[in-house]
């Protein structure tokens, strides 16, 4: 009776860890719905600036902590993880305008999968690296036909990814001494860089009373829901699990483009998700990287 009890909690755990990849996915899909109003720079600046609202009402962060005294120069990292944190869902959007939701978030991917396989050594790390190298080469633009993936939009992608490999690292430093405030106030930083250039591109449709219900919903699919059952899930089930699941995210970013958006991918697009996939899951089950890092995997989940 208690294994059957123990097995029915941990497929509840699975699913509500996949409802969560399913939320951010669809408020990414949701999101580039309103690229035509107020472009990707103006929904970047709405997503941070409801989303940090949102992190403000639940995580508090003005609320000093008793175990956690910032370390001198700790401002700085938090600025810098402010800024990786912008600076990776600015340039993410600026994909989405030209690259299907479920290659953008594979390219993406490899910025914290590189961070990851950096912490280790080991010989079948090789393995992954050489999966990671094959998928890019069925994703990105080889040659000219009719499903090549625009150079540019890739582009943004992979430099995204380079802001979320930051945004770990930084994030490590602020977490340190902020712990989970870290995140909303990180986010909050990244909506005061974000939000002037939101408004410059946007003007006046950025504060237009008609988009507002669409980009709530954006913040809620995208931060809240998704935050509140990852942490459920993540307090309740071993690292790797986690991990593994969550390099599942490639191929919910697709499928979500293919309902909500109708972004079609050709065979060897699939195979090259297919194998960025598998080079993150065999990452997560082989690699053993610092406890800190997978916890700060985890709260990007939430604000990306």
């Amino acid at each position: 009776m208690f294994l059957k009890e123990k097995k029915t909690s941990v497929l509840l755990l699975v699913i509500l860890l996949l409802i969560a990849m399913l939320s951010i996915q669809s408020g990414a899909s949701l999101a580039k719905s309103l690229f035509p109003i107020v472009g990707a720079q103006g929904m970047t600046a709405l997503r941070l600036f409801l989303g940090t609202i949102i992190l403000m009402i639940f995580l508090r962060p003005w609320r000093k902590s008793k175990t956690r005294i910032p370390a001198p120069g700790a401002r700085w990292w938090l600025l810098a993880y402010g800024l990786s944190l912008g600076g990776m869902n600015l340039l993410f959007y600026m994909s989405l305008r030209t690259v299907p939701l479920g290659i953008a978030v594979a390219l993406e991917f490899i910025g914290p999968l590189a961070v990851a396989m950096f912490s280790s050594r080991r010989l079948v790390d090789f393995l992954w690296v050489g999966l990671v190298i094959v998928g890019l080469g069925l994703l990105l633009p080889l040659n000219q036909s009719v499903n090549g993936v625009d150079p540019v939009g890739a582009c943004y992608a992979l430099g995204a990814g380079v802001f979320w490999a930051l945004y770990i690292v930084f994030g490590q430093r602020a977490g340190a001494s902020y712990g989970t405030r870290s995140v909303a106030l990180g986010a909050l930083v990244a909506t005061i860089i974000v939000l002037p250039v939101g408004v410059i591109y946007a003007g006046s449709d950025l504060f237009s009373l008609s988009i507002l219900p669409v980009a709530i919903g954006v913040a809620i699919l995208s931060t809240a829901l998704p935050y509140s059952l990852e942490m459920v899930a993540l307090t309740r089930l071993p690292a790797q699990t986690f991990g593994t699941l969550t390099s599942l995210e490639p191929a919910m970013g697709a499928f979500s483009g293919l309902i909500f958006l109708n972004e079609t991918l050709s065979f060897m697009q699939w195979m090259g998700l297919l194998a960025v996939i598998i080079a993150s899951m065999g990452a997560s089950l082989t690699i053993k990287p610092k406890a800190k890092l997978e916890s700060v995997k985890i709260d990007t989940e939430s604000v990306r």
